[in-house]
């Protein structure tokens, strides 16, 4: 065990864990960010040639200048970017250390990871929503062939993909493994191509659809899957189609059991919005903050790097008053 005890422990290490952890070092505050992967893990696991829907003013955190070659930046970039604001700010951050427990000792929290443990005055849960996604529950699913989480568009050149969904992710998707020779059927709940898809990609699926390159069922809904066949529940009755792959991109969700076991309070509806200070973004278990995506429950599509950058400011400077005037 580390005996010392940290003013606070950020758990995440994605961009808003490390805008806190620029802002701790900046107000003389001890404490450690711990990561359960690598450095902005989610970032890593998006999609090889992924363009971010902002511009990278706005990705910037700690006031360090994110210099792009495009108007949108690129997966990579935003790696190297926050690389360096790590090396930038010497920030004290522990990567491949998944929490595995959290408890309360009387004013203090003894966290435990697959390591070690850590005793904190605080704590501030930057978790983000990226590891837990949501499940077709259908038939099949568990066949190594159906993946929730979308790579590299070469590995399913001349395969026969379905992908499911609609928005960014599915999109994406879609149109570059479609690219790369790939037989591509989209199966999507709804009515149409979400309205959230970025604007000057809209145009490009649109069109692929339009001239039947890509395949969709639009009101329908996967059945079941076998290893070289899908049913698809469409309009009409259920259609099978040869297959190869399957791309669930159905979105993700925050680990709301994580947040209950902690004893923070949720929405009594289907968001489950945690319960916390609006300014100080401490929840109702004193010493416990919330920063970033995981605030908003499971609307997970409403804060971003940009709109939740500026809690870090708010939630260091309410730490740095409790411990003043302790």
């Amino acid at each position: 065990m580390d005996k010392s005890i940290y003013d606070l422990i950020i758990i995440g290490g994605g961009p808003i864990g490390l805008a806190c952890g620029i802002e701790a070092k900046k107000a003389g505050l001890k404490y450690c960010i711990l990561e359960k992967g690598a450095l902005v893990n989610s970032i890593f696991h998006y999609p090889v040639n992924m363009t971010f829907f902002s511009t990278s003013e706005k990705l910037e955190i700690g006031g360090v200048p994110f210099v792009s070659n495009n108007v949108k930046p690129l997966r990579n970039e935003a790696l190297e970017y926050y690389r360096r604001i790590v090396t930038t700010f010497y920030l004290n951050i522990h990567l491949f250390e998944k929490v595995v427990g959290i408890k309360k000792i009387q004013d203090i929290f003894e966290i435990s990871t697959t390591k070690k443990k850590y005793l904190s005055s605080n704590i501030v849960l930057a978790t983000g929503f990226y590891d837990f996604p949501y499940l077709l529950n259908v038939k099949g699913e568990e066949l190594s062939k159906v993946k929730h989480y979308y790579d590299n568009p070469h590995f399913y050149a001349f395969q026969k993909v379905v992908v499911v969904g609609a928005a960014n992710s599915a999109v994406d998707a879609a149109l570059e493994t479609w690219r790369k020779g790939a037989t591509v059927t989209m199966v999507v709940r709804g009515e149409k191509i979400s309205d959230r898809v970025k604007y000057w990609v809209r145009p490009d699926i649109e069109n692929r659809i339009a001239e039947g390159a890509i395949k969709v069922y639009f009101h329908s809904d996967i059945k079941e899957i076998r290893e070289h066949e899908v049913d698809i529940q469409t309009e009409n009755g259920i259609v099978t189609i040869e297959n190869d792959w399957v791309l669930a991109m159905t979105g993700y969700q925050p680990n709301i059991d994580f947040l209950k076991n902690l004893g923070i309070e949720l929405s009594n509806d289907h968001v489950y919005k945690p319960t916390y200070n609006e300014e100080s973004h401490e929840t109702n278990v004193p010493g416990i903050y919330l920063a970033g995506v995981v605030c908003g429950g499971m609307n997970t599509h409403r804060l971003f790097i940009e709109n939740s950058r500026e809690q870090a400011p708010k939630i260091i400077e309410d730490i740095a008053k409790k411990i003043s005037t302790n």
